[in-house]
C-alpha cells in the first residue's frame, strides 16, 4: 500500500486511509451495538452488516455479499434478510448517525467536536464526495441519497463515510479486473507485511479454514502464493497493481479538492484518528493499522 494515485495529489491515499479509519470508529466502540441492541441486534457482525449496508434499503444476501465483497456469502445469508425482521434500514441508519455523534465526542472532547476546524473539514470533505459519480458505486450512491447532518463532526463521519465507500466499491471493481474474489483479496493482503493477521480478519469475515485453504490453493496454482503462504514475487507485484488501480478509480474526488487543501483534511484527520486510538478507540491489535505512528503514515 504504497502507491500514489495516478493523477491525483500525493496526499491523496493517506487521506483515504484516515477518513477509512475515522468511519471504523463506531464499529469498535460499544455505541453503535448499544443501539442495535434495543432492537435485538446483538450479534457483532449482524451490527456491522446492519449498519454498514442499511442505506441500500432492505436487501437481500446475495446483494449484500455483492457490496461487501470481502464476507463468505454463507456468512452473510445467516444473517441477512433476517436482519430486516429486527431493524428496518431506515432505523438502522439512524441509529450509526447517532452512535457515531457520541463515540466521537467522548473520544475526542466536546471542544473538538464543535470547533471551526472541525467545521471546515466536515465542509472540505463534503466538496470532495460531491465530486463522485455514481456508476458502479452502489454504496456510495447509496449513502450520497441520505441527508447531510448537520452537527459538524457528524457531518464529517458521513461525508468520510461516503469517500470510503466510493473507494470500496472502485476497489471490488479494480479486484475483479485481476480476477480476485474477496477471500482470494484477503489471503493475499494477510500474506503481505503490511496487511492484518488471517486470526483477525478470516473469523470476522466469516470464512471457513477449508474455503481459505481453497483460496490459497488457487493463488498458488496462479504463482502470488508460496508453498509456506507468503507472496511471491508476482504476488507482490499484482497487489501493489490491484491497489495503483484502485488509487485510480478513487482519484476524483481527491483531483477535485485540490492538493493543498486534500493535504489540510488528511492531516487535521489523521490527527483527529490518533487522538481517538490514544482514547481507546480501537483494538489494541489493530490501532497500527487504523491510526499508525508518524514513520507508517508517511509510508503510506
Amino acid at each position: 500500500m504504497t502507491a500514489t494515485p495516478t493523477g491525483a495529489p500525493s496526499y491523496a491515499r493517506r487521506c483515504a486511509h484516515a477518513l477509512n479509519s475515522l468511519h471504523a470508529i463506531p464499529y469498535f466502540t460499544d455505541d453503535l451495538a448499544k443501539e442495535l441492541a434495543e432492537f435485538g441486534v446483538t450479534d457483532p457482525s449482524g451490527v456491522y452488516l446492519a449498519s454498514r449496508v442499511s442505506p441500500l434499503g432492505v436487501v437481500g444476501a446475495p446483494v449484500v455479499t455483492a457490496v461487501c465483497n470481502a464476507f463468505a456469502p454463507g456468512f452473510v445469508a445467516e444473517r441477512v434478510p433476517a436482519l430486516w425482521d429486527l431493524v428496518t434500514p431506515e432505523r438502522a441508519v439512524e441509529a450509526r448517525l447517532r452512535s457515531a455523534g457520541a463515540a466521537l465526542e467522548r473520544l475526542l472532547g466536546t471542544d473538538v467536536v464543535r470547533s471551526d476546524a472541525m467545521a471546515e473539514a466536515a465542509a472540505l470533505a463534503t466538496r470532495a464526495a460531491a465530486a463522485g459519480r455514481f456508476p458502479g458505486r452502489p454504496l456510495f450512491a447509496a449513502n450520497a441519497a441520505l441527508d447531510r447532518p448537520e452537527e459538524p463532526h457528524i457531518a464529517l463521519w458521513h461525508a468520510a463515510t461516503l469517500l470510503r465507500e466510493y473507494r470500496g466499491d472502485g476497489h471490488v471493481t479494480a479486484l475483479a479486473r485481476f480476477e480476485l474474489t474477496g477471500v482470494h483479496a484477503l489471503v493475499i493482503d494477510c500474506a503481505s507485511d503490511l496487511g492484518m493477521a488471517k486470526e483477525i480478519v478470516m473469523p470476522q469475515r466469516g470464512w471457513t479454514e477449508e474455503e481459505w485453504a481453497t483460496a490459497e490453493a488457487e493463488l498458488r496454482a496462479r504463482g502470488l502464493v508460496a508453498g509456506d503462504g507468503t507472496l511471491t514475487a508476482r504476488g507482490a507485484e499484482v497487489r501493489a497493481e490491484v491497489e495503483r488501480e484502485t488509487d485510480r478509480l478513487d482519484r476524483e474526488p481527491y483531483a477535485f479538492l485540490g492538493e493543498a487543501d486534500v493535504e489540510k483534511l488528511a492531516r487535521y484527520v489523521h490527527g483527529l484518528v490518533g487522538a481517538a486510538g490514544r482514547a481507546g478507540a480501537f483494538i489494541p491489535q489493530l490501532l497500527h493499522f487504523f491510526a499508525p505512528d508518524t514513520d507508517a503514515w508517511n509510508r503510506l
